[in-house]
């Protein structure tokens, strides 16, 4: 039998050469002493429940080291499609990758899957060769793990590592420390920011609460339209632009770039921003998936701020609720009605509901009430990937992110014209969650801002002409924009929608 502690000193050592494979990394990892510190010691911890398992050295030096070497393949992935490695935050969807295997594993090519089949197999194989558990073997495995876990925490109190990454910076961060203590720090720094100091005083003229709020219109409908990006920025310029984009952005009242800070994912970022008004300073580390203490937060939810004896609220999206728990969070933010997937029939065509059956959807619930109603809603059709089997070109990609970015204009066109037939003063505010993750067409590391454009509407369905401003805004910015529009006072005359 493989000895124990060349087991141990193999497996240590290995794992920090598995970690310098990641990316982003520092050209030179022995100029990080701590950081290897932190490789090292959280490494016990894997190492010694193997161990205590299986009752075997080697199996606990393969396994620690194939797991953090899937850690490390799964980040490098991911920072080349979203321009982020991975982070804590990122353990959260485990259990959303095995409940909509579609958003994750239909990036697979055909081959990567049968891969997968067979790597199971012989994983099972492996299992039943070497797990040999005994006693001596488990007691020295838990001595193992308790002692990472004892240098792991002392690690993180030595006086450098106090110093560093207290404003989060993951591209910095991850490049001076390495994958596993990046993770690992920006945790611990997550875990000690507080909620309850976001709590600010959101109060501002005329929007205390609902007092005097959104008291020029009827109707707000917002529209987190997933993936909508003009092609011209995507593509250049000689990409055709999107009409009802152009036209609106000739009507609005206000339109401009909406600032977000995910590429290619992370709907939940701008929605966060937009739905609770939280920018990315006030957030720290809760930015990267704010959903996860949003219960903390929701008196400064849009819906909680409008007037709730007037207002009616909806949160409307083609999908499963519990996806980033929002059957939770949303009616504690102040929503009265969830109208989730249930309520729509099942695609004739693609994987997802098509966002015409969403405006539809949205003109029926706002033309079903004589009540102020906020209708927020998120679409899906436009949800990627843009290749059936992972494996088709960048040209190929392009041709149905279009056809589906398009669909996501009509859309905007559509309501465009439900809302003026429902002779109600209304405010309409169309923007795109993040740009497309499109290898070899639009790739992370450059521009991330989306269009966003808000129209308001007198009760004739007239457009109201305003002031037409350009302002690049964060989704939180836009939180505030929606309650200073939908109270301000418009010129007397109408243009023609």
């Amino acid at each position: 039998m493989f000895d124990l502690l060349p087991a141990l000193i193999a497996t240590l050592i290995g794992s920090v050469l598995i970690d310098g494979l990641a990316r982003p990394h520092a050209p030179r990892l022995m100029r990080r002493p701590l950081a290897i510190w932190l490789i090292a010691s959280t490494t016990l911890v894997p190492f010694g429940l193997f161990l205590a398992v299986s009752g075997d050295p080697i199996f606990a030096s393969i396994f620690s080291l194939a797991l953090h070497l899937l850690a490390v393949l799964a980040s490098n992935a991911k920072n080349r499609m979203l321009g982020e490695p991975l982070l804590f935050t990122d353990l959260a969807l485990i259990g959303a990758m095995f409940r909509h295997p579609q958003f994750y594993f239909s990036v697979l090519t055909q081959p990567q899957k049968a891969a997968g089949l067979v790597a199971l197999a012989v994983l099972a194989i492996v299992l039943a060769i070497l797990v040999r558990p005994n006693l001596e073997m488990a007691a020295n495995g838990s001595m193992l793990a308790g002692a990472g876990l004892v240098l792991t925490d002392l690690g993180v109190r030595l006086g450098t590592m106090r110093k560093i990454a207290w404003e989060p910076d993951i591209a910095r961060d991850a490049t001076a420390l390495g994958l596993v203590p990046s993770i690992l720090i920006y945790w611990l720094r997550w875990r000690k920011s507080s909620p309850a100091s976001l709590h600010a005083d959101l109060r501002v003229e005329g929007h205390d609460q609902g007092a005097g709020a959104a008291d020029e219109v009827d109707l707000i409908v917002i529209i987190q339209c997933e993936s909508y990006a003009d092609p011209k920025d995507l593509f250049g310029s000689h990409h055709e632009p999107l009409p009802w984009l152009e036209a609106s952005r000739k009507d609005a009242a206000q339109w401009g770039n909406l600032l977000v800070s995910g590429f290619g994912a992370y709907t939940m970022r701008t929605e966060y921003g937009v739905i609770f008004g939280r920018g990315e300073e006030e957030l720290g580390f809760r930015l990267f998936d704010p959903y996860l203490t949003a219960l903390d937060d929701v008196s400064s939810a849009l819906p909680n701020r409008l007037a709730r004896d007037r207002w009616r609220s909806l949160f409307v999206h083609p999908h499963d609720m519990r996806f980033y728990n929002r059957d939770r969070i949303l009616p504690a933010a102040g929503f009265d009605e969830l109208v989730s997937e249930d309520e729509f029939e099942a695609p004739r065509e693609g994987r997802y509901v098509s966002d015409a059956a969403v405006a539809d959807k949205i003109i029926e619930l706002g033309r079903q009430s004589d009540s102020a109603r906020l209708i927020y809603s998120v679409t899906i059709e436009n949800h990627g990937p843009w290749a059936p089997h992972g494996d088709a070109g960048a040209d190929h990609m392009i041709e149905n992110y279009d056809r589906l970015v398009r669909a996501g204009d009509d859309m905007l066109g559509h309501l465009r014209k439900g809302i003026a037939v429902l002779e109600k003063r209304a405010l309409l505010v169309f923007f795109g969650d993040h740009r497309p993750s499109i290898p070899g067409a639009s790739t992370p590391g450059g521009d991330r801002h989306t269009p966003y454009v808000m129209l308001r509407f007198d009760r004739d369905g007239g457009i109201l002409p305003m002031d037409n401003s350009r302002e690049d805004l964060s989704p939180a910015q836009l939180h505030q924009a929606i309650l200073e529009m939908s109270s301000k006072k418009a010129r007397s005359s109408t243009a023609e929608t």
